[in-house]
């Protein structure tokens, strides 16, 4: 499907063109670097500003496919010296952080539709590179390339309000599966679960060729039972607007806003504070879909840039990921 929008009204459910629809929706669907929330342990958390939200969010078509994309983030931030955190069992004062976080990731559409509902399932296995550093701080350098912590959504369930207004809800689980250990610095895996109830909404303006998308999620994490911290919950939103063109190409902006719900508790949180943190940032985006011989494939290229941020690292962060349908 070179030019999506175009066709969509009164034809949102035609075979191909809906395959290629699924699979830029989920082209960066479970990304979740665990490197830059607020005042985590660590510092860190799982979302990247602006990474969340993706084309065709707020679709779930009645198709009966399989999805495989492959994302990669490449994440560069560090947090001032005058910011003391706690991480791998310590306080220490300020980090730097480089990460490069790949996931394959497996969509599964029902087929099924039930009252204006369809639904889809998803699962995903991540591999990170991490390089760590604090500087005037207590601990060695470290870095790693690791397994990060398995990820499922058991259930996307999608209604379309309209032919151009759709919106989709789900419950994204990370497991506690992914390397870790308190006597270092370079962890993929955060030794918690997390639970994300997430609601995903797009707009299509078909006249325009543009889309409107955002993406609401809350992160809730169960304690590290190794260190006891306990993460205050996470509210993340993300927002893109996006232009295609005839030729499968399109170009737009995506955003995003990051809030601690409350102090974090346990462990060293008591004294560190537990701070709220926060984080804006906002960058432009490229997107082309089209099909490679008979398969439906969509890429995506965004950057985001950190601009304004409180108790947490500040950076930038790039994602490219690739999708292919398979009916």
């Amino acid at each position: 499907m070179s030019h999506p929008n175009r066709f969509f009204v009164g034809r949102l459910f035609a075979g191909a063109r809906v395959a290629t629809c699924v699979s830029t929706l989920v082209a960066t669907l479970g990304v979740a670097l665990p490197l830059a929330a607020s005042a985590t342990e660590g510092g860190i958390g799982r979302p990247i500003t602006g990474m969340q939200v993706t084309p065709y969010g707020g679709v779930v078509p009645p198709t009966s496919d399989w999805i495989i994309s492959v994302a990669t983030i490449y994440y560069e931030g560090s947090l001032g010296a005058s910011k003391s955190i706690p991480i791998a069992g310590q306080v220490t004062a300020g980090v730097d952080v480089t990460a490069v976080y790949s996931i394959v990731n497996a969509v599964k559409t029902w087929g099924i539709t039930l009252g204006g509902w369809n639904f889809a399932s998803s699962f995903g296995v991540p591999l990170q590179y991490t390089d760590i550093s604090s500087f005037h701080g207590r601990l060695p350098n470290d870095n790693a390339t690791q397994f990060a912590d398995l990820f499922f959504t058991p259930v996307i369930a999608g209604y379309h309000l309209t032919k151009t207004d759709h919106v989709a809800f789900s419950v994204q689980i990370y497991a506690p599966t992914g390397a870790y250990s308190t006597a270092r610095l370079a962890n993929a895996g955060q030794n918690t679960w997390t639970f994300t109830p997430t609601v995903s909404y797009t707009k299509l303006l078909p006249k325009q060729d543009v889309e409107l998308s955002l993406n609401y999620g809350v992160e809730f994490y169960t304690p590290n039972n190794d260190t006891h911290y306990h993460n205050a919950p996470l509210s993340v939103l993300d927002l893109l607007a996006l232009k295609r063109f005839g030729n499968g190409w399109g170009v737009g902006v995506v955003g995003g806003y990051i809030q601690q719900l409350g102090h974090d508790s346990g462990g060293l949180a008591e004294i560190t504070g537990g701070n709220q943190g926060h984080s804006v940032g906002a960058g432009p985006m490229i997107t082309w879909s089209g099909k490679v011989q008979k398969t439906p494939v969509s890429a995506s290229l965004r950057w985001v840039n950190e601009f304004n941020v409180s108790n947490r690292p500040k950076g930038n962060a790039v994602l490219l990921s690739v999708s292919a349908t398979f009916q």
